[in-house]
């Protein structure tokens, strides 16, 4: 029990603040990937249900993929293809151009079009959910498109796909754990070089377990607070 405890410690002798450097990366790479996610997967949602065949395929083509696509091809295409195409782009400007893509930014990318697509499925329930006279009733009392969308629709919206979104949350919150595969110092990463170096896995990977679970039980709680202040205007009906 000492010696667990003093290779969890922090300083010299312990892995306590690699442990939690790692935690603080899976936090901002989760923070960080969500509003891309949500922003990309709206729009997706819009393009589906515009009345443009175009933009409808697009949409389509663009969530068949990523839905289809596993998780970990998609960063590896992201990652690796990303300093491909940025190198032939930079080869047209300079001879022979040094360029490499953050882990992190790679990371971000990929989790977002992935959370996006699945997250345009969700908004897009939400918009058919929706009746049209609430966007002909904004255009009665002189509401262009775009203030009827923000101000109508997406209040609505929020709370309609709200339960949705808070389960992709917790799935883009442990696919953060992909990311040690491309040398980007998270949870995992930081259990696995420690495992390896003193020879407990299970004493690392466990403490892993735990601040994923903690995570995911901070995140329930935020959520059920959110829902319940989104929620507040049924229940005074």
């Amino acid at each position: 029990m000492d010696e667990a405890l003093t290779l969890l410690s922090f300083g010299d002798q312990g892995w306590g603040d690699t442990i939690a450097a790692g935690t603080l990366v899976t936090i901002s790479l989760a923070l960080a990937s969500l509003p891309f996610g949500l922003i990309f997967g709206f729009f997706v949602a819009l393009a589906k249900d515009s009345s443009e065949p175009s933009l409808r395929r697009a949409a389509e083509i663009y969530t068949t993929i990523f839905r289809g696509l596993p998780e970990l091809l998609t960063l590896f295409i992201v990652f690796f293809g990303g300093q491909i195409l940025i190198r032939q782009i930079a080869t047209l400007l300079v001879d022979d151009p040094q360029i490499e893509v953050s882990s992190f930014v790679a990371g971000m990318v990929a989790l977002s079009v992935v959370f996006s697509s699945y997250a345009s499925e969700a908004f897009l329930s939400g918009l058919k959910a929706i009746p049209q006279g609430q966007y002909e009733g904004g255009s009665a009392i002189g509401l262009t498109r775009v203030q009827t969308m923000w101000l109508i629709v997406l209040p609505q919206l929020i709370r309609l796909t709200l339960p949705a979104l808070s389960n992709l949350w917790m799935i883009l919150l442990k696919e953060t754990a992909l990311v040690s595969v491309i040398g980007l110092p998270d949870i995992l990463r930081e259990a696995g070089i420690a495992a390896r170096v003193t020879k407990e896995p299970f004493l690392f990977f466990g403490v892993s377990c735990m601040i994923y679970l903690v995570l995911a039980i901070a995140s329930s709680v935020i959520l059920s607070l959110i829902d319940s202040r989104v929620r507040r205007g049924e229940a005074a009906q």
